[in-house]
């Protein structure tokens, strides 16, 4: 069923039901089901009024489909057509079975919620609907009747029978006041006020977030309307990866049983550098520190983040977060003062309705534990602003224990552990890999296909576009690694698509070209009106931009207000003789509506759509105005780091030499900053364009006492120097200690691209452990069927996990002699794939789509260890009998059709299992004796039946559960294993006395 279908028969259900009203009621059984033709014929005389009322009750159908239809458009796409069938009939068929007589709207006092409610207690519930479809259905079935109930409230009979009721009730008046005050809201120190209007303030919020986040700003504005096309970031977000940034990667209950003991094989090959999907990482913590580069991404995925929960939309591993309110803080608001107290906090995206906000309605979210707060920015703040927001954080929850947060930073301003003692997981955003820029490539272009007639080309041509520039990508290394980050990847298609696919070479003539086409060109490309009467100049644009940029950095502010950049822009147009008598104001005023680089995050305020532009823009301004003193005395600060890199660019050669010599000078005075400017100067290697030979030699000293790469922060940054490092690291890695050996690896693969492939190539000789699982962890950033060729296929494979993240991997896979091991970490269903493979001893299969068939893993009968998490109900499990080599399983209980027959080999050492229910019967772990770790985890709290197979399980040790219900466990008197060993309990429903569970010689952990 499309969105369209569904919302047509929603809207003809609505208006039927709201005309059976206008008609005077229901008044034969057979007019029930009788259609809106149907109905008007058998109520209204005359075929021309029959034609007339018709033609109504149209624009009302009409007008509830369209309200519905862009709703529905979104929500369909995590359901399949059965589900979307489901959720339509459920909701027409709650309607025709509920009391909606206009006795019972007034018998709800015309209030909506009071209706729902009302029939929500006299209609049973659909029946055989998932979570999600019960929550569309929900939503659904509450819109259609708020629409219905303001329908019938302008419908002319209403007023005339709601006047005979209001007579009637005058004879009950007392018994009504009685009431009335008996439904006064409950008054507490959260809700002074009560909370009677908290629900309808929270739905008016949530749809500002979710329309007015839910934009890319790149193409903001390309015409003179008030309203320019947007292109949609729920459509245009494509999925990052990250790294755990201190080793305390979390994972959901379904991901990483929480106690795996003489499982180390298990861990995940190259530790830190082994990416996963940021859903991942969020998913596994409630607090979380995000830390990412300059356009690594850290902004546009918390307004995804804030957009999606306010939609309710998240799937997979992050389902759980449906039901949480966003709260997004934007940092950069508050420098210069302090951070915001809660009823603050949604000043800067919903400033026009928090004067109707319910007082406390921020605090009850939080206190509620139902909140989502997103704070972006600690990176824009100077630091000793930085430090006031740790305190204010730490305070913040300290308050409110249970609040879900994320806290973005570029990494030079927030370390991994800078939260730490708040409990944060640090994660950092990574560079993208082949297959996440080409899914980025095709996420942007489907987004960009919304704005039609904007276009540049024809709509029909994108995908020429699309699939030119994945071409290019592919064969030309240089401009993948250049299109590292969402921005800079944006940028580049951004340019492919309106310069005649002539694509940059290198990121400052990415930025450069940027600016020119979004400053200037587009628009006069395009013949808008406003640009061609402008007497401004691109050079005259650049000039006071450069101008601006260089007065907010130099104040160490990223927003400024629009009256005083008015004023910024008079000054610097009088110097500019030519456009003389030009007024600062109307200036500022083109450049913020026309350039697509100026934005207004607030009423009356000023900056940049993007801070690496004010960066670009002010190292330009450093330039002209020759200020290097001024950033060599600014060297250090991290804030400073990118316009310095950018300035080397734009400097001349006298410049150049004073800017670098002058920071590699302070190296050698100040040890304190000496590695931060040693890392800074050896970076600006990256925008040269050529250095003096004793420049040169001290550039190469400064790079001398940076290699090799020891410390797992190392690589990010020495990457950060590019690929004219690799020149500097060795062929062979035989001299280097095999820590620095590790880190090494990881800095030439951070790098990438063709020369750096060639390095790793050189390395695959290396037998040491750590090294060859860097090389392993390397292949998510290359070309799969290049990487395979020349390093893995060379490589000893036989104790190491082979991690598999794309599609595309697989079959290069098959070309991997000693292959033994591997994980597939993206969503997965064809296991005939599998069988082209070499004989497996263990495989991990973290996301298996329902309706999977396990029979081809037959074909891998020495599978010692293997790990199936699916999601949804999978066929074939009768081959996990025939594995007779099993040593370690993990499953999930709910997913597979028949537990009982479960016939797994006695070898069976550990043995994990998932999605318990209290219908599971676990009697079948009675028959593998030689169990010696068992974990459980059910998803919501329960007690599985046969339970007591448990405790006749003579070699068990370990025994890990998660959300059973300890309390029924005990009252049922079942025997609690195991007799000796260790016993762990998380998210358990636990007895009033704890001390129940203790036993001599066991030792429990409680969580």
């Amino acid at each position: 069923m499309s969105a369209e279908a569904a919302a047509l028969r929603l809207g003809t259900t609505v208006a039927r039901t709201a005309a059976d009203i206008w008609l005077g009621g229901r008044r034969r059984q057979q007019e029930r089901h009788s259609s809106l033709t149907e109905l008007v014929r058998l109520r209204v005389p005359g075929l021309r009024l029959q034609r007339s009322v018709e033609r109504q009750f149209g624009q009302i159908t009409d007008a509830v489909f369209d309200r519905l239809e862009p709703y529905l458009e979104h929500e369909f796409r995590g359901l399949d057509e059965a589900g979307r069938q489901a959720v339509i009939d459920a909701v027409c068929d709650t309607f025709a079975r509920a009391d909606l007589s206009d006795e019972a709207v007034f018998a709800a006092d015309a209030n909506p919620a009071e209706l729902i409610r009302r029939i929500t207690g006299s209609v049973r519930a659909p029946v055989g609907l998932s979570e999600a479809e019960s929550r569309l259905y929900e939503m659904l079935f509450a819109e259609c009747v708020e629409y219905y109930v303001r329908i019938v409230r302008s419908l002319p009979v209403f007023e005339e029978r709601a006047a005979a009721e209001l007579l009637a009730r005058t004879a009950t008046l007392g018994a009504e006041v009685a009431r009335l005050l008996e439904r006064l809201p409950d008054r507490s120190l959260l809700a002074p006020d009560g909370t009677d209007r908290d629900t309808a303030f929270r739905r008016r919020y949530l749809e500002l977030v979710s329309r007015d986040l839910d934009e890319v700003e790149l193409f903001r504005r390309t015409s003179d309307r008030a309203a320019g096309p947007r292109v949609r970031l729920s459509v245009a977000y494509a999925s990052l990866r990250a790294s755990g940034d201190d080793g305390s990667r979390r994972r959901t209950v379904r991901s990483l049983s929480r106690l795996r003991p003489d499982m180390s094989h298990w861990e995940e090959a190259g530790g830190e550098s082994s990416g996963m999907r940021v859903e991942t990482g969020l998913s596994g913590a409630s607090r979380v520190l995000l830390r990412g580069e300059a356009g690594s991404g850290k902004t546009t995925l918390l307004r995804w983040l804030a957009v999606t929960a306010a939609r309710g939309a998240f799937s997979g591993e992050l389902a759980d977060w449906n039901g949480l309110t966003p709260v997004l803080v934007k940092l950069r608001e508050y420098s210069g003062r302090t951070p915001p107290a809660p009823d603050a906090m949604l000043d800067g995206i919903a400033g026009p309705i928090t004067g109707i906000m319910p007082k406390g309605w921020v605090e009850r979210q939080l206190d509620s534990g139902r909140a989502l707060l997103l704070i972006d920015g600690v990176d824009e703040l100077l630091d000793r602003e930085r430090r006031a927001v740790r305190d204010w954080l730490r305070r913040l929850l300290t308050a409110y224990d249970g609040v879900r947060v994320v806290v973005t930073s570029r990494p030079a301003a927030a370390g991994a552990d800078w939260l730490r003692a708040e409990h944060f997981t640090a994660l950092h955003l990574d560079r993208m890999s082949p297959p996440d820029l080409a899914a980025f490539v095709r996420q942007w272009h489907q987004a960009v296909r919304e704005l039609g007639e904007d276009l540049p080309c024809p709509v029909d041509d994108l995908p020429l576009y699309e699939q030119s520039l994945l071409t290019s990508l592919k064969d030309r290394p240089h401009l993948q690694s250049l299109a590292g980050t969402p921005l800079l990847a944006a940028m580049l298609c951004a340019l492919h698509l309106n310069r005649g696919r002539q694509l940059p070479r290198d990121r400052m003539e990415l930025y450069r070209n940027a600016l020119h086409t979004l400053v200037h060109d587009r628009d006069a490309d395009r013949n808008v009106p406003s640009a061609v009467d402008s007497k401004l100049s691109l050079n005259d644009k650049l000039v006071i931009l450069r101008d601006l940029a260089w007065r907010l950095s130099d104040n160490n502010r990223s927003e400024i207000s629009v009256e005083q950049a008015a004023v910024h822009v008079g000054r610097k147009l009088r110097a500019m003789r030519h456009l003389d008598g030009m007024e600062g104001g109307r200036v500022l005023d083109q450049l913020r509506h026309r350039s697509g680089i100026l934005r207004s995050p607030a009423e009356a305020r000023l900056d940049f759509v993007h801070r690496t532009f004010q960066e670009y823009l002010a190292s330009a301004e450093a330039a002209e105005e020759d200020r290097m003193g001024n950033l060599v005395e600014r060297a250090h600060l991290d804030l400073w780091r990118e316009t310095v890199i950018m300035a080397a660019g734009h400097a001349n050669a006298r410049q150049r030499e004073e800017l670098l010599g002058g920071i590699l000078d302070r190296a050698e005075r100040e040890p304190r900053h000496a590695r931060t400017l040693r890392l800074l100067a050896a970076s600006c290697q990256e925008t040269l364009p050529e250095v003096s030979d004793a420049l040169a030699g001290r550039l190469e000293e400064a790079v001398s006492c940076l290699l090799p790469a020891r410390r797992p922060t190392d690589p990010p940054a020495l990457a950060a120097v590019g690929s004219t490092l690799l020149r500097r690291l060795p062929g062979s890695l035989g001299e280097l200690t095999e820590k620095a050996a590790a880190q090494t690896v990881r800095t030439v693969a951070l790098i990438g691209g063709a020369e750096a492939l060639g390095l790793l190539a050189g390395y695959a000789g290396d037998e040491r452990h750590s090294v060859r699982s860097e090389l392993v962890a390397a292949w998510q950033y290359f070309d799969a069927d290049s990487y395979a060729d020349a390093v893995l296929s060379a490589l000893p494979l036989e104790d190491l996990a082979v991690r598999v993240t794309y599609s595309a991997q697989l079959p290069a896979a098959a070309r991997l002699p000693s292959l033994s091991r591997l994980e597939i970490t993206y969503p997965f269903a064809d296991f005939t794939e599998l069988e082209r493979l070499p004989p497996l001893d263990a495989l991990e299969v973290e996301h298996i789509r329902g309706g999977a068939d396990l029979s081809p893993l037959a074909a891998h009968p020495n599978l010692s260890e293997l790990s199936l998490l699916s999601y949804g109900p999978v066929a074939g499990q009768h081959v996990l009998n025939d594995l007779d080599k099993l040593v370690n399983l993990r499953i999930v209980l709910e997913d597979l059709p028949d537990v009982r027959s479960l016939a797994l080999t006695p070898d069976l050492r550990y043995l994990s299992m998932f999605g318990a229910e209290p219908t599971t019967n676990l009697a079948f772990v009675a028959d593998h004796p030689g169990i010696t770790y068992l974990y459980l985890a059910a998803d919501e709290p329960c007690l599985p039946r046969g339970v007591a197979a448990l405790s006749t399980l003579p070699r068990l040790r370990a025994l890990d559960l998660y959300g059973i219900d300890m309390t029924q466990w005990l009252t049922a008197s079942s025997p609690l294993p195991p007799e000796e060993g260790t016993l762990r309990l998380t998210a358990c429903v636990m007895p009033d006395d704890p001390d129940a569970l203790l036993r001599p010689g066991v030792a429990v952990s409680i969580f």
